[in-house]
């Protein structure tokens, strides 16, 4: 039996007051290690499998990773896009959603997409870039 899951778009939901799943605290510790594929591997487990919209919180950590990914392979468009997609899907989930400071990763990464958009193709600076966010919690506990 396939799971099918009705396509819905981002929104705050209940589930933002539950304490985050294993999954996604693991994707988050790859994703603050700049694991950026694995990262993408582990939180689109979770993702696939999450009937509640909270799954675009899950959804927009793992493209903002992408977009990482990306950048450091040199891939300015794929960078500036998945970084894009990855913040419009974490803007519902602001300030907070399971104890995660979707803020600070929200301002952080969007500064660095409008450095790089407006640097261009051409003038990709080298990556780790300074100031490259991660995922911070607000509290560990609930």
């Amino acid at each position: 039996m396939s799971l099918r899951l009705q396509k819905t778009a981002p929104r705050r939901t209940g589930r933002c007051d539950d304490p985050p799943p294993d999954g996604l605290l693991r994707g988050i510790e790859e994703f603050n290690r700049q694991e950026f594929f694995e990262q993408h591997e582990t939180l689109e487990e979770i993702w696939i499998h999450e009937p509640d919209a909270v799954r675009y919180l899950y959804q927009g950590i793992l493209q903002v990773g992408v977009g990482f990914y990306h950048w450091r392979r040199g891939n300015w468009r794929g960078a500036v896009a998945k970084l894009g997609h990855g913040l419009a899907k974490l803007e519902p989930y602001r300030p907070t959603c399971m104890t995660i400071d979707v803020e600070r990763l929200v301002l952080e990464t969007t500064k660095l997409r409008d450095d790089l958009q407006q640097l261009g193709a051409d003038r990709i600076p080298l990556f780790p870039p300074p100031g490259l966010p991660q995922v911070h919690r607000l509290s560990n506990t609930l």
